[in-house]
């Protein structure tokens, strides 16, 4: 029973699909035909697993189709195919975001793009002389804006043929000009060749920095496509053409042009438009007032890329090679610049800081400060050894103060110190004519008498430059022969107080120390203020102050400043005008100037030597001008017994007969030839016999001539105790009273 239940059980029924396959079984008939045995074997699926575990299976692989390996092949390239489009694209993806970021972060540090606007050009000083010629350029030595249809067409092209040959088809940027500038750089190993186009240049001139960083170059480059954008191919091409740097101070076309060839830039030949395109690769290196041969070589450049561009045609190329006239002297250059920085100093306190451009008048006179200029460098050039001189200095002004001539200097290029008005020197005895006109204001006459004799002031013993002493002499005759001990004597008896006080009210400004040495010209001064104090004398006795603007204007004719007419301040009194002038024209007839001749003309003035020949002065001056000349060392070393009587009045001679040619004569104010009757009785009251070295000789008394009313008694004037002797006298001028 237990055996049957087991062989029988219980078959559960089935229903739907299962029940439909139960009984489905195959038979003989549905094998495959040769399939092997029917029967399997017991053993082969645990053999099977057995060699599945243990090692390969033996059973040969049936060898593909060729079909099938094509169709493998075609599917392997086509998904890597399909990888490389995957990545490719995500790498795409990554790099728009990482430019995307780049212009985010450019454009961060960048000021608002609605915001930016063409800067305006650096203000420049025009400097213009008498006639209105330009003399000096200050500032960034920019021209004037020339428009693009004034200029020659081949002188926007020169630029566009070496800088930016496809300027006219990019966008601001040129991918194909950066590409062939890389290959260029890497096959030459080295930076060969930039791909800047002319829109990022221009960029980078109005808004950038000169660094050479790769956020500068981003920056410029997103501010050549604003550029491209807003303004016309035309309206950038003349921005640029107006702003670039061509070296030596020059911005723009217009100022190139006039620096290195002296024209305007509408004139510019075929062969300096090539040179001035050359000029933006290295400005500095190859301008060709400094590198003229460098400058060249790159001209034949660009003239040879200009042919290949078919701006100009080969024969033209070679036509220009070899020709622009680069040696033609600029405007500006020469001591002028001297006049120019003098300028550039008082000009705050004229107009203060300007924005604009501005036009300042001068009453320089170009002419005559080419002849200035010639008379210094050229005496210097043949005995600056002989004497061991090296600097020159010379002003002219008239004799109200109108500065005609200035030269600061033997070389500006060499030395920017301006000798005529920031150097002080000792003027020696051309000082002397302010102690003479103080003894004059305070009684004493041309005429009056005084000891040339040996004199010592507290172990100090001054003498005469020839060693010699002539005794009784009229001040007249120790003012021509430039007698130190009288002038001594004379600055003792005034009071040297007084004679610091004559100086400064004539219009010297340096300190002056009152000593008793202040006679012989101690103190220093410049030589623009000591030709100045001399201008009283030959404008008839009126202040003037030295000047050199008339005028300050913008370019576009906005007038800033005008000087106003001096007020009539009356310095000296005619008569002493006409006393001192007597006496100082004396010294060009017989005395220490007898070189200093203008014929036709009546002449006065002084000269001066400092101690040890360190300084030699000549200032002299007719009716229509004053001119002072100073000669030295600026290491103020000795010269070799250069003296004023020598090399000054040798350049103060040569210009002042150039100076006036073809002026009308006029004679210098309240000449006279004696002075009056009482003269007689008053030379012959002081006239004495010589006394022994030392002793003061008489002091005059106070007498009327003719108008002439000397002035009430004062120490200076009263005649010493005879019982103090020279050295009380002395002692008593030095250190007591009121002086």
């Amino acid at each position: 029973m237990g055996s049957g239940k087991k062989k029988g059980g219980r078959k559960e029924p089935l229903f739907g699909l299962p029940a439909a396959l139960a009984d489905l079984r195959l038979t003989a008939a549905d094998r495959v035909p040769g399939g092997g045995d029917d029967k399997p074997k017991k053993s082969s699926t645990k053999r099977k697993t057995e060699i599945s575990d243990d090692e390969p299976p033996r059973e040969r692989k049936a060898q593909p189709s060729r079909s099938g390996a094509k169709r493998r092949s075609k599917s392997s390239i086509s998904a890597g195919l399909g990888r490389l489009v995957y990545w490719g694209a995500v790498l795409s993806l990554w790099g728009v975001i990482a430019v995307i970021g780049v212009v985010i972060w450019v454009g961060a540090h960048l000021p608002p793009i609605q915001s930016l606007e063409i800067p305006k050009r650096p203000p420049t000083i025009q400097i213009v002389g008498m006639d209105g010629s330009l003399l000096a350029q200050r500032g960034e030595m920019a021209g004037a804006n020339v428009s693009l249809k004034d200029l020659p067409p081949y002188l926007p092209k020169a630029f566009i043929a070496i800088e930016d040959r496809r300027f006219y088809s990019h966008f601001g940027i040129d991918p194909v000009g950066i590409l062939r500038a890389l290959v260029t750089n890497v096959l030459h190993r080295g930076v060969s060749q930039g791909g800047s186009t002319l829109t990022q240049q221009l960029a980078k001139n109005l808004f950038l920095t000169q660094e050479r960083t790769m956020a500068r170059k981003l920056q410029e480059a997103e501010l050549a496509i604003w550029l491209e954008r807003k303004h016309s191919k035309n309206e950038i091409l003349e921005l640029y053409l107006n702003r670039v740097y061509f070296g030596s101070g020059a911005y723009g076309v217009e100022a190139a042009a006039q620096k290195y060839f002296g024209k305007p830039a509408r004139s510019v030949t075929i062969a300096e438009a090539a040179m001035l395109a050359g000029l933006v690769k290295s400005p500095s290196r190859l301008a060709p007032n400094r590198n003229p041969e460098g400058a060249e070589a790159r001209a034949q450049i660009v003239l040879a890329a200009m042919a290949d561009a078919k701006f100009i045609t080969e024969a033209q190329a070679q036509a220009s090679i070899g020709h622009p006239s680069y040696n033609v002297k600029p405007v500006g250059a020469g001591t002028v610049n001297y006049v120019a920085d003098w300028i550039g100093e008082v000009r705050d306190d004229l107009v203060g800081q300007i924005d604009d451009s501005i036009k300042v008048e001068t009453t320089i006179d170009p002419k005559l400060q080419a002849v200035a200029e010639a008379a210094v460098i050229d005496e210097l050039a043949a005995k600056s050894v002989k004497f061991n001189v090296s600097q020159g200095a010379l002003v002219a002004m008239t004799p109200d103060g109108a500065v005609r001539a200035m030269v600061g200097g033997r070389n500006y290029s060499d030395s920017q110190y301006n000798r005529a008005v920031t150097a002080r020197r000792q003027p020696g005895s051309s000082f002397k004519p302010f102690v003479y006109l103080t003894a004059m204001e305070q009684g004493l006459t041309p005429d009056t008498v005084r000891q040339d004799a040996p004199i010592e002031v507290k172990g100090w013993k001054p003498e005469n430059y020839t060693h010699e002493y002539f005794g009784a002499v009229t001040l007249t005759q120790a003012l021509a022969m430039s007698l130190n001990t009288v002038a001594i004597r004379l600055g003792l008896e005034v009071g040297p107080k007084n004679v610091v006080r004559t100086a400064h009210r004539l219009g010297i400004s340096s300190k002056l120390e009152p000593n008793a040495s202040i006679a012989l010209g101690t103190s220093e001064v410049s030589v623009v203020e000591l030709v100045g104090a001399y201008a009283p004398f030959a404008n008839g006795g009126f202040a003037a102050v030295p000047h050199v603007v008339t005028r300050i204007r913008t370019l576009d004719g906005k007038l800033l400043y005008m000087r106003q007419a001096d007020e009539h301040n009356q310095v000296i009194e005619p008569r002493y005008v006409g006393m001192m002038n007597t006496m100082m024209r004396e010294t060009l007839i017989s005395g220490t100037a007898k070189k200093a001749e203008i014929p036709g003309w009546q002449a006065a003035g002084k000269t001066g030597t400092s101690q040890d020949y360190r300084d030699a002065w000549f200032i002299g001056y007719t009716a229509n001008l004053v001119t002072g000349v100073w000669l030295g060392n600026d290491d103020n070393s000795p010269t070799k017994k250069a003296t004023g009587g020598g090399l000054p009045v040798e350049v103060w001679t040569r210009f002042m007969r150039a100076a006036h040619e073809g002026v009308q004569v006029a004679a210098l104010p309240n000449l006279q030839s004696n002075w009056g009757p009482a003269n007689l009785v008053q030379i012959s009251s002081q006239v004495s016999p010589p006394t022994q070295a030392g002793t003061p000789g008489p002091a005059p008394a106070p007498v009327g001539n003719g108008g002439y009313r000397a002035p009430p008694p004062t120490r200076a004037n009263v005649r010493p105790e005879a019982a103090a002797g020279l050295d009380g006298w002395l002692m008593d001028r030095l250190f007591g009273g009121n002086r």
